[in-house]
């Protein structure tokens, strides 16, 4: 259906294009017709987008999608293939690059909010963790890893989350500096915000949940249950690549240890869940992005 919230003309077609929004918001078919209608490289920002594996379950764009406009960083990793936001970062700024020395313009589409920060505010250029240091890390509590960060560090994260408590943990004992003081020492972004047209997708929550159903029943129409019968001779619940929303469920039903109605339930909860933080990065950390409500008042939205 047409987009009558963003007039497409108005876009700068000399500048790169940012677009973040919840998953099945439509956000990769924005950056469709943005490439049809004016040019560019559609660029993926999408943590699970970059592995092979599991095409119809990250809704990677399908074949005739990807014959329209060319499409860059999807499917170009192993499935377990160790990837960062750092290595990201390193992979998207040749097209940035590229097109300052004339070369088509980015459009760079996704709903990992954390790849956006890194590259329109810079990204600390931390150490990895040690294996030794985070195996350590895994058996402390949550309560004694924030005792053991500095204040600083403590101000700046959601001491509920683990996985970013355990993180500044990990930094301080690895390196013997606060991940805060490595955060304060952050270089220049690679595309400070100015420098693009950063729009972000802030759908209704009813509308996006009821596109989210949809969109499962859709995939398993397109074949995800056979792509996880693919990959189940190679399936590893540690790989990279496994923490697909719906992965570990449709490989359950395979194995007989779960129904599929109650995969379904769990996989639409689950993505609910992941499209709520999404909305959450959005409202916290990109308060200077152009936010464009969906669907618009004449019920008008973007395609998946």
């Amino acid at each position: 259906m047409g987009l009558r919230m963003i007039n497409i003309d108005k876009i700068d077609p000399d500048q790169p294009v940012l677009i973040y929004g919840p998953t099945a918001s439509g956000k990769s078919g924005l950056a469709l017709q943005i490439a049809e209608a004016q040019g560019g490289v559609i660029v993926n920002a999408d943590a699970l987008q970059v592995y092979q594996g599991w095409p119809i379950l990250t809704a990677q764009p399908p074949a005739e999608d990807l014959e329209r406009a060319p499409h860059m960083l999807y499917s170009h990793l192993a499935y377990d293939a160790p990837y960062s936001v750092g290595d990201w970062l390193r992979d998207v700024t040749p097209f940035l690059e590229a097109h300052i020395a004339g070369g088509p313009r980015p459009i760079i589409v996704g709903g990992t909010g954390l790849y956006f920060t890194a590259l329109t505010e810079g990204l600390a250029d931390i150490p990895q963790t040690p294996p030794d240091v985070r195996e350590a890390a895994n058996a402390i509590p949550l309560p004694d890893l924030v005792e053991a960060l500095d204040e600083a560090t403590r101000a700046r994260l959601d001491l509920n989350n683990r996985a970013r408590v355990q993180r500044a943990w990990e930094v301080q004992t690895a390196t013997g500096r606060s991940i805060s003081a490595w955060q304060n020492d952050t270089p220049p972004p690679a595309l400070p915000l100015s420098h693009g047209t950063a729009l972000a997708l802030m759908p209704d929550v009813d509308w996006l949940n009821d596109r989210i159903a949809q969109r499962f029943d859709i995939m398993m129409e397109m074949g995800a249950l056979e792509e996880a019968r693919a990959m189940l001779p190679i399936w590893d619940p540690a790989a990279p690549s496994s923490k697909a929303i719906g992965a570990q469920e449709l490989i359950d039903v395979l194995r007989g240890e779960r129904p599929l109605d109650s995969a379904r339930e769990a996989i639409i909860i689950a993505t609910r869940q992941y499209a709520k933080r999404q909305r959450t990065w959005l409202r916290s950390r990109m308060k200077g992005w152009q936010q464009i409500a969906l669907p618009d008042v004449d019920g008008n939205t973007l395609s998946t």
